[in-house]
This record gives structure tokens, C-alpha cells and sequence, in this order.
């Protein structure tokens, strides 16, 4: 269907002189998976010309024609014009955007293909248009995405290049601060870059994929290519099956992602991304430096080096790199030395992504090795079957380890090192390896003593044996495997250091009051400020949840995450020591009348997105895959900035890789945060994790308690309350009379819509965390209308240590209430 403001209408996928588009017009390409047309970006006036998905909702405008140069109204057309090229004008008819070819073709005709592609063709090729018919298309002008049958390419005797940029911001497509290009250098490359400054890199291309990106290893060769022109051109491009299911965005942060539909759960989902961890950012751990996402801290000098910079090193600025601690046989020869010493040797790693700066050689592999010590300069080697050897010379930059893909790295390295194991790795290793021995010594002797005070207050506590089964087939909760924990990274504190801390636990340093048992502010010695979860004796959150909390969140890093510090297990005591946050918690922000003043919008939004990307990392980029469980408003610290950072991990549980769902007898929550099937029938997933996080959302917004009661109508729950205003299109009342809401009006209401997508009933109507992030950036830009969420009538409040059916249909409440003071 055509919807020009004209009465000629020459067909619904092409414009010409005559056929031309007025806003709010647009065209459709023949199979209606396109459209191109007006559009403003959300938070933005301005309009601009673009192309998007049009059978399913869009994920983003994956290509705009007047980046640069915005309508200020709606006078914009779209247009063949007198000098035959493709232009947008505005009111005054002054030409914003054109095609800009300059050719002898007399007519010519706009077409918009089911590939995405506008093209601009001599008239009358518009049926079954060609090469030789195009005389100007939008695939050689991309925006910030780059689709199915595009092209990234560098010339390498002009140097010219086709690349995709970023937008600037969400509200503006203007060309942004990172672009990604096809560097050919000795071998390919895809590079993305802010401004002229390297931020990520793919690493060699080995025929089949890139070195650096591990999925790609497994995804069939003939989907990727790379493709060589006589006219010095080097062409990478790809053929999905169904390229408008997914396809490559390049984000305003320098991301990389592709996103992919889900056709038959009518969602979007993000399946890869460039920026997996902090690993990923190019030179991350400067020359001679290697970085591990799965190690604490990820940066490590290889062996044979040490830190450039010591004390910067320590405090984790990694850039300075290393220096090597042994020179090269070679170089003492060159030197003049009269002991040389035994030849150098190599260390292999395994699954690195290798350096930048690759030199290629020889298609032996049995070649590499020799050529390499031949070479004074060559200072590492390796070897692809799609490539042959492999050499580097110079600094050795942004080399990644994998747990899996990558290739084998080999270091050369002074032959003394070859058996020794001086590098900072191998002392992290050994510091390690001591301090689990001492650890599980410990667990042991506390685990014989907690078994025996537990035996002798099992009548006070009257666990009944069926309770007590219930707890020990809770799989992750270590149970009888406490001698097999394995705790990374932290400090065995003495007891008496935690008194000295605390004032002896003083009442005046206790931060908060938890089902777990009380938290103290506390200093140790050299100054540093902690807090302390000290185990209490009557808690119903035993000695399993202090152990899984510390197995969990010993093994997982990230700046939304709360840090621990170390442990203490002593007699009859039993604390987890962490990073001390001056803060407390969200709770003690958003529900204090004053305050929650010192959150505007801005910060708001801040902290949800900041929550998001920690429950994101929980779920999907931590070597370890985890649902929290417990997921609430006072479980969100907040440190001097007011980052937020996830915390209480002591009911998580660890997911295998092949696990989505799981169901437990023992239900631990907080009742209005808690996902109805996990509520009433013991399952839980990601989707129980991201209708708690809606709830938060939604008390972020509305600086309203879940628990609370809704004085407008007693009869509503919190969730209940919020819907019957979406209803009533007037969510915005939900909205916080603390803070201003002007600005950011369709912002706020999408993310409350959000916030509603997020708590549906449903677990498979819930979006995911990947796509709830997207959502809340407007990368995807038309979000299915929400259904109704649970527990829409007011529930009773209150948290529950152990909340499990019983056999005759009814349930069994055993509620602790939990007084939040926060920490």
C-alpha cells in the first residue's frame, strides 16, 4: 500500500519524480519486510529519513539518510529530483540530504529491496534490478548497522574504506565517537575504533572466522567471508539464511551486538556481543600482559615478565603493561656477551587470542618454531591452518585467554624461565592453592563443630526431620560437599581482628538486621572501612547459605556487584567481610522522604540500568550462571556515587549450561518480589530474577514500598496499582512526586512500561535481561504492549526463610521478618 500525499502512486516500494513521499509517508519494500520513512528517535523532536523492519517490531532504525542534518518539523519529502538524484527537502525545499551521483542517466527510479537495500536505479530496472542498474545504494552508506550481503571494505592502495558508525546517543543518529572497518594489514582484521584510538579488535582471520571471536569457530564457513578485488579491494561480508532475523548493530558505546528474533516467542534477543568483559577492550592489560576474565584480578604479566609499574599495577591500572626479567640469547650476543647461555625456548597458552600486529610466514607448521628462533626480533609465534605460522615482533598487545576456541600462543623466553614459574600468575596460584587448604581445614573442624551444636539444639530450633531433608536435596546449597569448596581471592581474617573492627560488635557500628543475622561497619587496621555479615546463632539462614554465599560471590566479579573481602570462621562465628558501601542501601534511598530528593531522574536511571547490567552478568557473563533469588530493593547497595552493586547471595543458585529452569521445595524471598511460579510452585529461572528486578524498577519510579500498602485503593497490590494506570494511560501518575519528570516524559513511561513487561504473569512472556536492556536504551524501538502482571490484588508481606507446599495442596509459612537498616 502506497502512502505518498500525491495522487500518482508508481508502486509501494519505489519513488520517483512524481511518486515522491511527504512526511508522514513511507514505502514498503515488495515482500514487506522493509520500510523506509520519517521517524524522530525517542527523546527527540527532529526528523529524519530511515530504513527499519516493518513485519516485526524494530529493533533499531538500522539506517538513516540525514544523519547530520535533521527537519526541525514535519514539512520533509523524499524525492527524485531535476538533476536525477535521490534528495530529502525541507519546507523552504532546500535539499538536506542527496544521493549525490553524478551520471549521464537520463530517469531514474528509487527503489526499496526486500533485502533492506535502497537503491537508486536507471529508470525502468526497478523489476529485478542488477549491479550494472545501480547507480547509488544505501548499502555503501551504512549507519550504524551492518546487514546480511553488506560489505566492510578497505582499498590497499587508496586506502578507502566502507564502514558502519555508531549513532551519537540513543536521541541522536549523528555519526558518534566508534566506527568498525576491515583492516587488511598482513593478516584481516575487523577493528573497531573511538575516534583513532583502537577499542576492539576481532584478531587474524583464519577462513572460516576470526581468531578473537570464539562463536564464530563453530558457525558453518560459508556463512563469513572474506573476499579479495583486483583492484587492490578486501571485502568482508556475510549470508545469513534469514537475514532479517538478525543482523550486526554497532551501539553508541562501542558495542558490538547481534541481536536475533525469536520468531515463534515474538522477541528480540542480543546473541552476541563485543563487549563480553573487561578482556575485551583492546590493550586492556597493556604490553606483555595477558587478561583472563575468569581470574581475579583478570591482568597477569606473562611468565618471564613483571610489572612496568608496580605500585600502578596494584591498584589495578594495567595499561603500563610489563617488562621482561631476562633478556634473549640473541640479545646478550648482540650485546657482546661472552656466556650466552642455552638457547631461548617457548611457552605455550593455550585458546589465547593472539597479539595484534600478526607478520605471516611460512604454511608449514613445522617451520614456525625454527623461523622464529632465526629471528632475533621475533619475540612469538603460531600456527593456523587457515593462515600457516604466524609472527610477532615489538610489544606484544591485547592477547586474551579463552576457555575455550582461540589458538595456541607460543612466548619466547629466556631458557631459565622455561621452568620457572616467576610470573605474577604463578605467585596469585601458590598464594591460592595455601590459602584453600587452610580454608578447608577450617570448614572441617567448623563443620564437625557446627554438626554437633546443631545436634544439641535441635530440639530449641525444632527442625523436624522432613525439614531438614528439604534443606540438604537443595543441590547448590554445598551441603555435604562444604570439603570440596573451592573460595578464590579472599582473606582469612581472625576473630579477633573482627572484634577489633567492629568495637567488639557494637550496637553503634551495626549497619542492618537481616534473616541472615546482623551487619557491622568496621576498619581494619590499615584503614580500610568494611562491613561485616556475622552468622547469628538462632538465624534460620544456617552455615549452607554462609557457605554459598561466599562460594558464589568469591567467583564472580563485576562493578555491579557487591566485592567480598574475605571470611572468618572461628569457633562458634561465622562472617563474610566485604567492601564497605557508605551508602547503604537503595531502600534507605527511594523511601525516605528526604532522601529520595537527591535522586533525579537522571540517577534513577542510572542505578536501574546499573542493576540490569549486574543481574546480565549473573545470567549470562560470568563463567558461572546464576539466579539470585533474593532480589530486592535492600539487597541493592549503593556505594559513594551511587552505583548500585547486587548483594545477599546466600540463596542464589548456580545453573549448569545446559539448565533454564529448575524447581525447589524450599522457597527463599521476599513476598512482593517473588515470581508467582516461583511463589506457589517452587520453579525458578531467569525469568523469576527479571520480575524482581521490574518490581525494583518500578519502586525506583515510584518511590513506592512493593510491600506497602496503596492508600488510593487498599484493595490493590503495588503491581496491581501500577497497572490499572498503564490501563488507564496515565502511567505517569505512578511516577515519584520527589523528583521532575519534565524532559524525560517518554523515557520514564518506558521504562515503567518496561517495568510491567517485566512482571507479566507468565515466565515466557517475560523478556529477558539482554533485551530488557536494550528496551530501557531504545534499541529496540517498538516494545510489545505488556499483559497483566501477577498478584495484582494485595498480598501479605513479609520475607520467608523456607515458604514449601505441603501434600495436601496447602502451604506450610514460616516467615521471618526481616528489619532493614541498611549497610
Amino acid at each position: 500500500m502506497c502512502h505518498y500525499a500525491v495522487k500518482l502512486c508508481v508502486g509501494g516500494d519505489v519513488i520517483t519524480a512524481s511518486g515522491y513521499i511527504r512526511d508522514p509517508g513511507s514505502i514498503t519494500s515488495s515482500g514487506g519486510l522493509y520500510k523506509l520513512g520519517f521517524f524522530s528517535p525517542n527523546g527527540s523532536a527532529n526528523r529524519y529519513v530511515g530504513i527499519w523492519h516493518n513485519k516485526i517490531p524494530a529493533y533499531n532504525i538500522f539506517w538513516v539518510a540525514n544523519r547530520e542534518t535533521p527537519i526541525l518539523d514535519s514539512s520533509g519529502v523524499v524525492i527524485i529530483s531535476d538533476d536525477r538524484n535521490l534528495v530529502i527537502t525541507n519546507g523552504k525545499k532546500e535539499v538536506v540530504w542527496s544521493s549525490n551521483v553524478s551520471t549521464s542517466a537520463a530517469n531514474r527510479t528509487a527503489q526499496l529491496l526486500d533485502s533492506g537495500n535502497l537503491v537508486l536505479l536507471k529508470q525502468g530496472s526497478s523489476s529485478g534490478a542488477n549491479d550494472l542498474d545501480i547507480l547509488w545504494q544505501s548499502f555503501d552508506h551504512m549507519s550504524d548497522s551492518f546487514l546480511s550481503k553488506m560489505k566492510l571494505s578497505t582499498n590497499v592502495r587508496t586506502n578507502e574504506k566502507k564502514f558502519a558508525s555508531s549513532w551519537k546517543c540513543p536521541s541522536d543518529p549523528s555519526v558518534g565517537s566508534f566506527m568498525i572497518t576491515l583492516e587488511p594489514l598482513n593478516v584481516p582484521e575487523v577493528v573497531i575504533w573511538n575516534g583513532s584510538i583502537r577499542y576492539w579488535r576481532s584478531g587474524p582471520w583464519m577462513g572460516k572466522g576470526f581468531i578473537g571471536i570464539a562463536e564464530m569457530q563453530t558457525v558453518h564457513p560459508d556463512v563469513f567471508n572474506i573476499l579479495a578485488a583486483k583492484d587492490g579491494t578486501m571485502y568482508y561480508t556475510y549470508n545469513f539464511a534469514e537475514p532479517h532475523f538478525s543482523y550486526f548493530v554497532l551501539k553508541p558505546n562501542g558495542n558490538l551486538v547481534l541481536p536475533f528474533w525469536h520468531e515463534k516467542e515474538n522477541y528480540w534477543e542480543v546473541f552476541w556481543s563485543s563487549w563480553e568483559s573487561e578482556c575485551d577492550v583492546y590493550g586492556k592489560c597493556g604490553p606483555f600482559g595477558i587478561c583472563d576474565a575468569n581470574t581475579s584480578p583478570i591482568c597477569n604479566c606473562l611468565r618471564g615478565f613483571e610489572p612496568k609499574n608496580i605500585e600502578e599495577w596494584s591498584r589495578g591500572n594495567w595499561s603500563g603493561g610489563c617488562v621482561r626479567m631476562s633478556s634473549l640469547q640473541c640479545e646478550r650476543i648482540n650485546n657482546g656477551s661472552t656466556k650466552a647461555g642455552k638457547k631461548d625456548g617457548f611457552m605455550k597458552i593455550e585458546n589465547a587470542k593472539v597479539p595484534n600486529y600478526a607478520i605471516r610466514d611460512s604454511p608449514l607448521e613445522d617451520q614456525c618454531q625454527k623461523l622464529c628462533l632465526s629471528n632475533c626480533s621475533c619475540l612469538a609465534y603460531a600456527y593456523e591452518a587457515g593462515i600457516g605460522c604466524m609472527y610477532w615482533s615489538g610489544d606484544l598487545i591485547d592477547i586474551q585467554k579463552f576457555s575455550m576456541a582461540g589458538t595456541d600462543l607460543y612466548i619466547r623466553l629466556n631458557h631459565a624461565e622455561i621452568g620457572e614459574k616467576r610470573d605474577l600468575t604463578a605467585i596469585i596460584a601458590t598464594a591460592v592453592i595455601v590459602g584453600i587448604v587452610n580454608f578447608v581445614i577450617a570448614i572441617c573442624f567448623c563443620w564437625r563443630r557446627w554438626k554437633k551444636i546443631q545436634e544439641r539444639k535441635s530440639t530449641e530450633m525444632q527442625f523436624s526431620d522432613r525439614e531438614a531433608s528439604l534443606v540438604a536435596s537443595d543441590r547448590n546449597m554445598l551441603g555435604e560437599n562444604l570439603g570440596k569448596v573451592n573460595v578464590q581471592e579472599v582473606v582469612l581474617y581472625k576473630l579477633e581482628e573482627m572484634a577489633a573492627a567492629t568495637s567488639n560488635f557494637s550496637d553503634t557500628n551495626k549497619l542492618a538486621q537481616g534473616g541472615f543475622g546482623p551487619v557491622y561497619r568496621g576498619r581494619l587496621l590499615n584503614g580500610k572501612e568494611i562491613a561485616v555479615k556475622r552468622l547469628s546463632k538462632a538465624s534460620r539462614q544456617g552455615f549452607q547459605e554462609f557457605m554459598n554465599e561466599l562460594e558464589v560471590i568469591s567467583k564472580v566479579q563485576h562493578r555491579n556487584l557487591v566485592r567480598v573481602l574475605g571470611y572468618c570462621v572461628e569457633g562458634d562465628e561465622n562472617m563474610i567481610v566485604y567492601e564497605f558501601m557508605p551508602n547503604k542501601s537503595l531502600d534507605a534511598f527511594i523511601f525516605d522522604p528526604l532522601k529520595g530528593e537527591h535522586l533525579d531522574w537522571k540517577r534513577r536511571f542510572s542505578i536501574i540500568d546499573g542493576i540490569c547490567r549486574g543481574l546480565l552478568y549473573l545470567h549470562r557473563d560470568s563463567r558461572l550462571r546464576i539466579i539470585h533469588r533474593d532480589l530486592k530493593a535492600s539487597n541493592i547497595l549503593l556505594d559513594e556515587e551511587l552505583n548500585p552493586k547486587i548483594s545477599d547471595f546466600g540463596t542464589a543458585r548456580i545453573f549448569g549450561s545446559n539448565e533454564d529452569q529448575e524447581d525447589t521445595r524450599r522457597i527463599v524471598g521476599t513476598y512482593g518480589y517473588m515470581a508467582l511460579e516461583y511463589a506457589m510452585d517452587g520453579r525458578f529461572s531467569e525469568k523469576t530474577d527479571v520480575f524482581s528486578f521490574g518490581v525494583i524498577l518500578l519502586e525506583i519510579v515510584s518511590g513506592r514500598q512493593s510491600t506497602g500498602i496503596i492508600e488510593e485503593d487498599r484493595s490493590l497490590s503495588f503491581l496491581g496499582y501500577a497497572w490499572n494506570l498503564w490501563k488507564e494511560d496515565n502511567a505517569l501518575a505512578l511516577v515519584d512526586p520527589k523528583f521532575s519528570v519534565r524532559y524525560f516524559e517518554t523515557e520514564v513511561e518506558r521504562c515503567i512500561k518496561v517495568g510491567l513487561l517485566c512482571t507479566q504473569e507468565l515466565a515466557k512472556d517475560r523478556p529477558t535481561v539482554s533485551t530488557v536492556i536494550s528496551m530501557l536504551h531504545s534499541e529496540i524501538v517498538d516494545l510489545p504492549d505488556p499483559n497483566q502482571p501477577a498478584f495484582t490484588e494485595r498480598q501479605t508481606t513479609g520475607d520467608t526463610d523456607s515458604l514449601e507446599p505441603s501434600p495436601d495442596g496447602c502451604s506450610i509459612n514460616n516467615v521471618t521478618l526481616t528489619t532493614i537498616i541498611g549497610r
